[in-house]
């Protein structure tokens, strides 16, 4: 990168910041998120040449895996943090089984379809397996824009929104495992059955270490602000600081970083005032929902459209058909099980976006050693179309809901 284009990239993030800051407001209402504005800046950025002419940013592969990974990683660590906060913890323990339901059918069911659809490109059974792990689980990031702000809150049922939040908080550590196995599988070399004696470890020591940090961070806090120590702007990023310190102590005892972030992050709401629950989360909510601009912009300029070519048409195909019965059909059959009616299945099955969470596996995997370039092109364009395709219904499918909804005792 020269020394034109870093000064570019800042004012091209900064300005677009401030732009959708401005009618922050009104774009819950408009088919446009700031994940969809930051692809779409930085596929033409990328396309223009203007961020390096020779691969993303004018960085090599492994440069961009390595920043495509650790941005994803903070990334995830703060939305996850965010959808902890976002409801009382008694009202999240009443979802307790259908999230349940979400991890342990929905998701690994969509790893199926999502890898039985990659099998047609003709990948490799395990790499196909391998892709269909990295999109299995529902991404905070774009699933916030359809849970929060104003339009959501006056439109769809509480418990619906807490349900789709629950669910992607919780689904993108608890993805790990999957995606673990299916790169085991992928790699010979690997002994899959010490992998999951390492995933064990990684998924019960990120639980204990977060319910320690978010309990302690509490407790700290409470006695903090008896004695008169901590002052209203730290308090106020308080969370945030918790979210990083988890994140960094997770991976320093070789556990799931997100997870145990997002576990922090219930455990310390449950020891915390619904006040200060709330003021924190709205300065989590708004970083999330900016931080994102520079990282989807990162995205649309390491877009691997050469990959994309030769996979040939049918990868159009194959996108399609993940974006559609990935997840909707096993919501919708699973209805009476989760405890929602068929339009709020329907409305849960077709908000499963695919983000920043599958941009993390899809990087993991490939700093694992699954570098076949089909795996992360496929997986990408994906995300890709999700961003869209999920950005531009969300605000007209909620208004749709809302209509519906108002439409009901006129019927009966």
């Amino acid at each position: 990168m020269t020394w034109l284009e870093l000064p570019l990239l800042y004012a091209t993030v900064g300005v677009a910041s401030v732009v959708l800051a401005l009618v922050s407001r009104r774009l819950r209402s408009l088919p446009v998120t700031e994940p969809l504005v930051g692809l779409l800046l930085g596929v033409a950025l990328g396309q223009a040449g203007v961020l390096g002419g020779s691969g993303a940013l004018g960085w090599d592969e492994a440069q961009r895996d390595t920043l495509l990974l650790e941005s994803s990683r903070l990334l995830l660590a703060a939305s996850v943090m965010a959808a902890a906060l976002r409801f009382p913890t008694h009202r999240l323990r009443a979802l307790v089984r259908p999230v349940a339901w979400m991890l342990l059918v929905v998701m690994p069911v969509a790893a199926v379809i999502s890898g039985g659809l990659a099998l047609t490109l003709g990948l490799p059974l395990a790499l196909a397996v391998v892709v269909g792990a990295c999109l299995s689980p529902t991404d905070p990031v774009l699933a916030a824009s359809v849970v929060t702000g104003d339009v959501a809150e006056r439109s769809l049922p509480s418990r619906l929104r807490a349900l789709l939040t629950a669910e992607s908080g919780a689904n993108d550590g608890l993805a790990l495992p999957l995606v673990a196995i299916a790169v085991s599988l992928a790699l010979t070399t690997r002994d899959t059955g010490h992998e999951l004696l390492i995933l064990t470890w990684e998924v019960l020591g990120a639980v204990v270490i977060g319910v320690v940090a978010g309990l302690v961070t509490a407790a700290g806090r409470r006695l903090a602000t008896r004695e008169h120590d901590l002052a209203g702007g730290p308090s106020l990023v308080l969370t945030l600081l918790l979210a990083l310190a988890a994140l960094g102590v997770a991976r320093l005892a070789g556990t799931d970083g997100v997870l145990a972030v997002f576990v922090a992050g219930i455990a310390y709401g449950a020891r915390t005032d619904e006040s200060t629950r709330e003021h924190q989360d709205m300065i989590d909510e708004a970083v999330n929902r900016y931080a994102v601009v520079p990282f989807f912009l990162l995205v649309g300029a390491a877009l691997p459209w050469a990959d994309w070519a030769a996979l040939g048409p049918v990868v159009v195909l194959v996108t399609v058909g993940v974006l559609v019965v990935r997840r909707l059909p096993t919501v919708l059959l699973m209805a009476p099980v989760l405890g929602l009616t068929r339009r709020d299945a329907a409305f849960a099955g077709w908000f499963g976006p695919m983000g920043v969470s599958a941009v993390f596996y899809l990087a993991h995997a490939r700093d694992q050693g699954v570098t076949d370039p089909r795996v992360f092109a496929l997986g990408m364009l994906v995300v890709a179309a999700s961003t869209v395709v999920h950005g531009t219904t969300a605000a007209p499918l909620v208004r749709l809901y809302a209509r519906t909804d108002a439409d009901r005792p006129a019927r009966s």
